[in-house]
C-alpha cells in the first residue's frame, strides 16, 4: 500500500502540477495511508507520508489543503508522543492564554451559526417548559456565553404575567469567564427588571460535585450542556481497561464501551446526578459524528469527512485570507482534530457521538425525550437561511434535532426530562 513516485527522495515538483481535484483526492489518499502507518508503527512510511502531504497542504488554501494541513499536524503529533521527552520538550514553552480563548469563541460565534442555533433552540424549549413558573433555576454546564442567557432575560421580561425569578448556576473551570458572565447578565437583569442571581462554581466538569447544587424549593429546573457531555466518555475507557483480561478477550473496547453501561463509570454517575436533580427540562446538544472509535483508522475516516464539511461551511462564506477564520480553524478545529487523532485514555476528550447512542444512553439514565416545539425549530431555519449562504440544513429526527451542511450531520439537540 504505498502511494509514492519512484522519486521517494526529490521535493516532489509534480505534485504542484496536481488540479484542485486531483490534489484534494490524492491528499485524502496520502492522509489515510499515514494513519495505516502510524497504525502498524511503519515511522519511515509515515513520515514520507508527511513530507508529501506537508507540499500540497495548506493553512490558506482550499478546504482540503486547510483540512489537510491540519491532520497532518495531528498525526505528526501522535508520532511524537511516541517520545515523551521529545514531545513535553516542544510543548514546554506554550502558554495557553485566556484572552485568546475567549477571542477564538468569539469569532467561532460571530462566523458560524451552530452556537447561535443551539442557544436559540435551547431558549425556546426553556421558555416553553417554564411557561407559568414563578421561581426557574438553570444549570448551565458550560457557562461562558452571555449572549444565550441575555436573549433569555428580553424573553422572560416580556412574558405577559411577568417574568419568573431567575436563578443561574453557572459552571466552568476558569474563574474569570464567570465573574465577566456574571457582570454581564446582572447588569442586563438589572435593566429589564428582572429578579436575578448567578451562581458561579469553578470547576472543570469531571470533577463538579453535583450534591452541593442546591436546587430551592419552589424552584422549576432547566440544565443546558452545550458540548459538553462527551468529554465525560474518556473516564469510560479507563475503567474498561481495568477490567479482567477474560472481561477483555470476550469483547473488544468499542463493543464494552457500547454494551457495557453501568453506574460506575463516570458518565453515568454524572447522568444519574442529574436525574436525582428532577429537572423539568435539560437539553442536551453534541457534534453529531462517531469520533470515538477505538481505532485510529476508524477515527481519521469519520473525523475527516466531518471536518471538511466544517471547513467547507466557512469556505462559502468567509475569504479565505481572514484572519478571523484561520483563527478558527486552528485554534478551534485545528486543536479538536488534534485531540481527536493523536490522544489516547483520558487526555482524549473529543469523544463525539451520534445522536441514537446519546439518546440511549440518556434513555437508560432515565430521562424522558421532549419533542422540540414547532415555534423553536421555525426560529432556527430562519436563523440558518438568513445567515448568508445557502446550505444549512435543520431536520427532526424523533423530536429531537439535527443540524447539517447540505446533507452532512454535524450537530445534534435533544431535549429531555425527568421520568420517574
Amino acid at each position: 500500500m504505498t502511494p509514492f513516485s519512484p522519486n521517494l527522495g526529490s521535493p516532489y515538483p509534480w505534485l504542484r502540477e496536481l488540479k484542485s481535484e486531483e490534489r484534494g483526492l490524492y491528499l485524502i489518499h496520502l492522509l489515510l495511508t499515514c494513519a495505516n502507518y502510524v497504525s502498524l508503527n511503519n515511522l519511515e512510511n509515515a513520515n514520507l507520508c508527511l513530507e508529501q502531504i506537508s507540499q500540497l497542504a495548506s493553512a490558506n488554501g482550499d478546504t482540503m489543503q486547510r483540512i489537510s494541513a491540519y491532520f497532518n499536524e495531528a498525526l505528526a503529533d501522535r508520532i511524537l508522543k511516541s517520545w515523551p521527552g521529545i514531545h513535553m520538550a516542544l510543548n514546554s514553552t506554550k502558554i495557553s492564554s485566556f484572552s485568546e480563548e475567549v477571542i477564538v469563541k468569539r469569532y467561532y460565534f460571530e462566523l458560524c451559526p451552530f452556537l447561535k442555533a443551539a442557544y436559540l433552540i435551547t431558549n425556546q424549549a426553556v421558555t416553553d417548559a417554564m411557561e407559568g413558573e414563578k421561581m426557574v433555576h438553570i444549570i448551565d454546564l458550560n457557562s461562558s456565553e452571555p449572549a444565550q442567557w441575555i436573549a433569555l432575560l428580553h424573553t422572560l421580561s416580556s412574558r405577559q404575567e411577568g417574568p419568573p425569578h431567575l436563578r443561574i448556576t453557572g459552571i466552568h473551570q476558569r474563574r474569570e469567564v464567570l465573574e465577566q458572565m456574571a457582570c454581564r447578565l446582572n447588569e442586563e437583569a438589572e435593566k429589564l427588571d428582572v429578579p436575578f442571581q448567578f451562581n458561579p462554581i469553578v470547576s472543570k466538569l469531571e470533577d463538579l460535585d453535583l450534591e452541593k447544587i442546591r436546587v430551592k424549593t419552589g424552584e422549576a429546573l432547566a440544565i443546558s450542556s452545550v458540548f459538553q457531555l462527551h468529554s465525560l466518555l474518556a473516564f469510560d475507557e479507563d475503567i474498561m481497561q481495568k477490567k479482567s483480561p477474560l472481561q477483555m478477550s470476550q469483547k473488544t473496547l468499542g463493543e464494552l464501551l457500547e454494551k457495557d453501561l453501568k453506574s460506575s463509570t463516570k458518565i453515568d454517575r454524572f447522568l444519574s446526578a442529574l436525574w436525582s436533580l428532577s429537572p423539568k427540562l435539560m437539553v442536551v446538544a453534541e457534534q453529531d459524528s462517531n469520533h470515538n472509535g477505538s481505532t485510529l483508522m476508524e477515527r481519521l475516516t469519520e473525523a475527516l469527512y466531518y471536518y471538511a464539511a466544517l471547513f467547507d461551511c466557512l469556505e462559502s462564506s468567509v475569504p479565505r485570507t481572514s484572519m478571523e477564520r484561520i483563527t478558527v480553524e486552528k485554534m478551534l478545529f485545528g486543536e479538536e482534530i488534534k485531540n481527536i487523532i493523536a490522544c489516547e485514555g483520558v487526555e482524549r476528550k473529543a469523544r463525539h457521538k451520534k445522536l441514537e447512542k446519546w439518546v440511549r444512553r440518556l434513555n437508560k439514565a432515565g430521562f424522558g425525550n421532549v419533542k422540540f416545539s414547532y415555534l423553536a425549530l421555525l426560529q432556527a431555519k430562519r436563523l440558518l437561511e438568513n445567515f448568508g449562504c445557502d446550505g444549512y440544513r435543520i431536520k427532526e429526527e424523533n423530536g429531537c434535532v439535527v443540524i447539517c451542511w447540505q446533507d452532512r450531520p454535524l450537530f445534534q439537540l435533544s431535549a429531555w426530562r425527568f421520568r420517574r
